[in-house]
C-alpha cells in the first residue's frame, strides 16, 4: 500500500498510460502529462517528485503491494 493518498485522476492517468505502454501505443503527449500531473502532485504536497513517481507506479503496477 502506498503512503501517498493519489487522487482517482492520477491513479487513472497512470494506469491508462501502463495500459498503453503494454501495448506499444504510449504517446510522448500522454507520458508528458502523466509527468506534469505527478509534478504538481509532488510539488503541491511538498514531496520528492522520484519517490511519488516510484510509489504511483508500484500502486498501478503492483497493487497487492
Amino acid at each position: 500500500m502506498s503512503t501517498f493518498d493519489f487522487p482517482d485522476a492520477l491513479l487513472a492517468a497512470e494506469r491508462d498510460a501502463w495500459t498503453a505502454i503494454q501495448a506499444g501505443t504510449l504517446t510522448p503527449t500522454q507520458a508528458d502529462d502523466v509527468q506534469r500531473a505527478i509534478t504538481a502532485y509532488a510539488i503541491d504536497r511538498g514531496h520528492d517528485r522520484y519517490k511519488v513517481e516510484m510509489a504511483l507506479k508500484k500502486a498501478v503496477r503492483h497493487p497487492e503491494g
